[in-house]
């Protein structure tokens, strides 16, 4: 069981942004940028394009009113999206608010952010989503 599976079933605390039947969606706690969430199946697959057909037009469609919250409440030019699956081997989507191509550099440094900073960003963002996704 990855550590996402776990993130997903409960057993780890997550920032939770949003969830559906199909996906999890929880705020990255080593993020890029402030914002940044991470957008999980909840079918444990390790690689991206091995997700089921089914799943990547749902994917784009749970992401979308996402990013829209994301973008109205962190200062940025648009809302980048990356799929590396590198660093846990469960396909997961980064959603992360950008001002450059450079904002999306994952060797840079990671912000370091109090809990305190995360409940309140995820707040904001939650309170923008519609009720249903």
């Amino acid at each position: 069981m990855t550590i996402f599976s776990k993130i997903i079933k409960g057993d780890i605390p997550s920032y939770k942004i949003a969830e559906n039947d199909q996906f999890y969606a929880f705020l990255d706690i080593f993020p890029m940028m402030e914002g940044h969430t991470l957008i999980v199946p909840k079918v444990e697959v390790d690689k991206f394009f091995d997700v089921p057909t089914e799943y990547l037009n749902a994917w784009l469609a749970f992401a979308k009113p996402i990013a829209a919250a994301i973008e109205s409440v962190v200062p940025c030019n648009r809302v980048g999206i990356s799929v590396m699956g590198l660093e846990v081997p469960h396909a997961h989507m980064h959603l992360i608010p950008i001002n450059s191509a450079d904002d999306m550099n994952f060797t840079r440094a990671k912000l370091k952010l109090e809990p305190s900073e995360f409940q309140a960003i995820q707040a904001k963002i939650i309170a923008q989503l519609p009720a249903t996704l």
